[in-house]
């Protein structure tokens, strides 16, 4: 039996003028087309190949020995081809594009973006992608608390997080409360594992530990002085959104770092905010 959409172990029947029949070694009599260009030198009848199984664009099953960027069930980062009147086409590897249908789409798409989509059969047997891909990810990944990764960002949720694909295979997330940086679909993080779930699914956080990130959040902060001409107005007392739409901090790491900045001599806290020292 063919398997669409997957790799598969088949034996040359014959060569004609189109190119080599393919069949099953268990059902011989049963045979696809692998076009005469995609013939291996030296291959002849009886020789076994690896081939990839989809339909061409006459809707007729067809073999090739390239191998896609995903097999049925996975998911990829593909690039845009072009975007149509009856949805868009991604660069799979193929010479055929993978159709991708508008009620498989995510926002606006143009052509040279890059997205993460899945491969999946429809109900006329035809491989075409999908953006939705919350169902194609795993929850048996290999990492543990504490292990950096590193994924796509495929969903934003406003008090949520960022749903990310690590490895563009298990299924990620950074909550709201570990968000402090602007993501958008699309964007490849690096992250740390904070706990795996019971179900298996990863919690993370695309900041590092505290101690490691202090130096980051002190330069962060810094910065924000200078652009407010050498006094920031608002000091470790502010309002935890405050803190975070001026900065991308959560109020307790502003405090660590402007405790490192106060320990270093660089700055002094004022009635009218946090003055750089000259």
């Amino acid at each position: 039996m063919f398997e669409i959409g997957k790799m598969q172990q088949l034996v040359i029947r014959r060569i004609n003028a189109s190119g080599a029949l393919l069949a099953e070694r268990e059902n011989p009599a049963v045979t696809l087309l692998l076009p005469g260009k995609q013939i291996p030198e030296g291959a002849g009848p009886g020789t076994e190949l690896e081939v990839f199984i989809y339909r061409d664009s006459e809707d007729r099953l067809i073999a090739t020995t390239a191998k896609p960027r995903m097999l049925l069930g996975e998911v990829a980062l593909l690039t845009v081809v072009s975007v149509t009147e009856i949805g868009a086409f991604l660069d799979w590897g193929l010479e055929k594009d993978l159709f991708l249908p508008f009620k498989e789409q995510r926002g606006k798409l143009k052509p040279g973006m890059k997205v993460l989509a899945a491969l999946y059969l429809d109900k006329s047997s035809r491989l075409c992608a999908t953006m939705h891909i919350s169902d194609y990810l795993k929850a048996d990944s290999p990492y543990k608390q504490g292990d950096k990764v590193s994924g796509t960002v495929y969903s934003m949720k406003d008090g949520m997080g960022a749903f990310v694909a690590v490895d563009n295979r298990y299924f990620g997330l950074i909550p709201s409360q570990e968000l402090y940086s602007r993501l958008s679909v699309g964007d490849v993080v690096e992250a740390r594992v904070l706990r795996v779930r019971p179900d298996g699914k990863l919690s993370l956080s695309n900041r590092k530990k505290a101690y490691a990130q202090m130096d980051e959040d002190a330069a962060k902060v810094m910065k924000a002085i200078e652009e407010y001409g050498g006094v920031l107005p608002f000091d470790d007392k502010a309002d935890p959104e405050t803190i975070r739409l001026e900065l991308e901090l959560s109020k307790n790491a502003f405090k660590r770092a402007v405790g490192r900045l106060l320990k270093e001599g660089r700055v002094e806290i004022t009635p009218h905010g946090i003055r750089r020292i000259k």
